[in-house]
């Protein structure tokens, strides 16, 4: 990468739990170094690193990183066993997302084939991701924010967002059918596409799961489909405007509920 400024670009660090201070150290040599050499310029950085009290747990080291790279939002949570290895591997994941943002209006994604042809990849493994806490259910709360604001997309597009933000799903707006669309990950580290219609099998590198299929329901009811379900989210039109809405299980215990940006 060639630097863009002589000058770095402040890296905030905060720190929860007993994070030793050398690690503390470490992680500002090795972000503060991609923030620097990074091929755009980096408007915002911060980094929060943290060890989780909970003997039991096998990945206590979590390292989460947001950037702002020339107005693009560029988010990486890893876990690991201990903080040096964390921040190795968050640094690792940021060189690749920004990367894939320098090269995004050339359109220069790295895709491979799997052997299944209709699936899709990026070339980056899933995050080692924290294990979520399993709240009683009385204790849940609906936390509501929406979607990154961004124009209509294609899927593709859609696909490197979600990469960027280090997602495993992401709400958009299809720029070919006007609809709300989700672009999730499959357990086989491909792309899948879940629709109000059926247009992915026009997509040759990417599979559409009929049973994401979205149907209006109100919250309440989707919040039992994602309780009694075993998948990580559940995609649903809000009956009124029919617009989508995306209700998925927080790493704190609680429900996050994903909304349009344009809403």
């Amino acid at each position: 990468m060639t630097a863009m400024t002589e000058t770095a670009t402040p890296l905030a660090v905060t720190v929860r739990g007993h994070v030793e201070h050398e690690a503390e150290a470490y992680a500002r040599e090795k972000i503060g170094y991609v923030v620097l050499h990074a091929p755009a310029p980096v408007l915002f950085a911060a980094v929060e690193l943290a060890v989780e009290r909970d003997p039991a747990r096998e990945l206590p080291a979590v390292v989460e990183a947001g950037l702002d790279v020339n107005g693009r939002p560029v988010r990486v949570k890893v876990a690991a066993t201990t903080m040096h290895e964390a921040v190795d591997l968050l640094e690792a994941r940021l060189r690749r997302r920004i990367d894939h943002l320098s090269g995004r209006d050339r359109d220069t994604l790295r895709r491979h084939r799997s052997e299944d042809p209709h699936e899709w990849h990026h070339g980056d493994l899933p995050a080692h991701r924290p294990p979520y806490f399993d709240r009683p259910v009385d204790e849940r709360e609906v936390v509501r924010h929406k979607s990154f604001a961004v124009p209509a997309q294609t899927p593709a597009q859609a696909a490197l967002d979600m990469d960027l933000l280090d997602h495993d799903f992401f709400l958009f707006t299809n720029a070919t059918t006007g609809e709300d669309n989700v672009i999730y990950r499959t357990e086989t580290h491909g792309y899948a596409l879940a629709e109000p219609t059926s247009n992915a099998t026009d997509l040759p590198w990417c599979i559409e799961s009929s049973l994401l299929r979205p149907t209006p329901l109100p919250l309440d009811q989707a919040v039992d489909l994602l309780d009694l379900g075993d998948e990580p989210f559940v995609f649903f039109l809000e009956p009124q405007s029919r617009r989508g809405r995306v209700l998925y299980r927080r790493y704190d215990g609680h429900y996050g509920l994903i909304t349009p940006a344009s809403e």
